[in-house]
């Protein structure tokens, strides 16, 4: 298997552990019906992957429709809110140094 497909799968089961492992189910289902020539068991195989799919799909589009625009967060006040200080000048009389 290649590497880039393993970290795909990997990184999939780690978000979402739950529906990984329905959708593997539903694939080794189909894939031992296919094989064993068996049609109701490959239907309930490509029915429950397919059914995990689909849920998980409304469940992300249902969470990005419920999701508002984050408030921008202004950390310094506007421009205009700021005192405006006095220019800075060196006394000829007492220098710093």
């Amino acid at each position: 298997m290649n590497f880039s497909w393993q970290r795909i799968l990997r990184s999939a089961y780690r978000r979402e552990p739950v529906t990984s492992m329905v959708i593997t189910i539903g694939a080794v289902d189909a894939a031992i019906g296919g094989m064993a020539a068996s049609g109701s068991l490959l239907a309930f195989g490509i029915g429950t992957a397919t059914v995990a799919l689909a849920l998980r799909w409304w469940q992300l589009h249902r969470a990005q429709a419920e999701q508002p625009a984050p408030a921008p967060e202004y950390y310094l006040p506007p421009h205009a809110s700021r005192p405006q200080l006095p220019m800075l000048s060196i006394s000829k009389k007492n220098p710093p140094y």
